[in-house]
């Protein structure tokens, strides 16, 4: 199968990609009109008939959809076809309110696991493998695509699901797991287990590992990598375009190859809705262009990135997006400031931390403070309280230079800080309790 998994595709000029986009998004929009009313009604408000559309050019004419549009619709007001068509549900985590419910037809599955495919062959990944899939089973998408996308390459799964570590270390090393999918604050939680339990990185068979679900810096990247002994590759998806395989990584590991036969992305200023250049930096926007059950039109995903059509040198030639550099949403305002916890994040890793760390942001006599519970890792941890003061100090300073503000840094034992198996929980805002 070489690198790829549908090369024709993976692979086609740009006039073909474009060919396929502009014939499927004709289709879609009618589609859509026919048969989602809350759909029908935003475009009737706004003036656009589905002739409108004659190419995804004219996609900036149609109106945006919103996480508040899908809770105001729930469950089946997005729906775009008979729920006797519909084999399956998937449903967000509900982090921010009213749970998102999305809906599949056997060809929404199947064109889903196709992309999950491509992603594990640019991995590396091919029939020989063993992978090891370590993200969440049941109404979180990340176990159920991957398995998916694992049986198309053809290779041997193991449907694990998160947490139990043991367990998980038993099977990796009796089995002889060669790819792992994780979030990527479990797959730094299982390089520690595994370093406990005295193994050494070149002592297991994985090769790779494809990891996503929550944000994640070139830092833990690195140190992931080392504590597995891996390549680890970014995948991005979500609940609302299908889950996870919407956008991979490739050997190159700098940005994400975006399915552009499924998914057509623009790049919106947040504020006014307007659709950037290419190569700005803004709010990614996603139109899915053959989903049968929930084809969602203009979803704004909250994420802040670029996108790039540079040549890559893996042949691929999909546009590509970067790393998420935070969300329009969970952008922190402080004194006026903004944060993102990416930031953070990337200070401790600089400054040889470990990146499990609790922000805890609040507001005292009308000022807001910033408290970072930053975890030890056992060989940094010391009882002697004038160590701990001098590093906290120093660490306060290195975040005051990148975020421009000084947050208070508190150094806490090992293993105090919450272990999740899901998406890790590394903001709490306790402004919005007092408001």
């Amino acid at each position: 199968m070489g690198r790829y998994y549908q090369p024709e595709i993976e692979t086609a000029s740009r006039e073909e990609i474009l060919r396929i986009q502009n014939e499927k998004i004709v289709k879609q929009v009618k589609h859509v009109y026919e048969n989602v009313k809350y759909y029908r009604d935003l475009m009737d408000k706004k003036g656009v008939k589905p002739e409108d559309i004659k190419s995804v050019d004219d996609i900036k004419k149609l109106p945006f959809l919103s996480k508040a549009d899908l809770r105001d619709s729930y469950p089946y007001g997005m729906l775009g076809t008979d729920l006797k068509n519909c084999v399956r549900i998937h449903s967000t985590s509900g982090t921010t309110g009213k749970r998102v419910v999305a809906f599949y037809t056997q060809n929404d599955v199947d064109l889903w696991e196709d992309c999950v495919a491509r992603a594990i062959v640019a991995a590396g990944g091919s029939k020989g493998d063993v992978l090891q899939v370590a993200y969440g089973f049941g109404l979180f998408t990340g176990g159920a695509g991957v398995h998916g996308g694992s049986h198309k390459v053809g290779c041997l799964t193991l449907p694990m699901s998160s947490g139990n570590t043991d367990r998980q270390i038993q099977f990796m090393m009796d089995l002889g797991s060669t790819i792992i999918c994780c979030t990527p604050s479990y797959a730094a939680h299982i390089g520690e287990v595994l370093a406990e339990k005295g193994y050494k990185p070149e002592d297991n068979k994985l090769k790779c590992g494809i990891f996503g679900a929550e944000p994640w810096t070139e830092e833990m990247r690195q140190t992931i990598e080392k504590s597995l002994g891996i390549k680890a590759y970014d995948i991005y998806g979500l609940t609302e375009t299908s889950g996870p395989g919407v956008a991979y990584e490739c050997e190159e590991q700098n940005g994400m190859h975006i399915n552009e036969d499924h998914f057509y992305a623009e790049i919106i200023d947040p504020d006014t809705g307007e659709v950037l250049p290419e190569g700005s930096k803004g709010e990614l926007v996603f139109t899915s262009l053959d989903k049968e059950a929930f084809p969602l039109l203009r979803y704004r995903t909250r994420d802040i990135c670029i996108l790039s059509r540079e040549k890559c040198s893996c042949g691929r030639t999909f546009v590509k997006m970067c790393k998420p550099m935070g969300r329009s949403d969970d952008m922190l305002i402080i004194r006026g400031v903004n944060v993102f916890p990416s930031q953070i994040e990337t200070v401790l890793l600089n400054e040889g931390y470990s990146p499990n760390y609790q922000i805890i942001v609040d507001r005292v006599n009308n000022s807001d403070t910033i408290d970072i519970n930053v975890e030890l890792t056992p060989d940094k941890f010391s009882d002697i309280i004038s160590e701990n003061l001098a590093k906290e100090k120093k660490l306060e300073g290195a975040m005051r230079t990148m975020l421009g503000i000084g947050p208070k840094i508190h150094l806490v034992p090992p293993k105090t800080i919450t272990r999740s198996e899901g998406k890790a929980v590394r903001v709490i805002d306790k402004r919005k309790l007092h408001d």
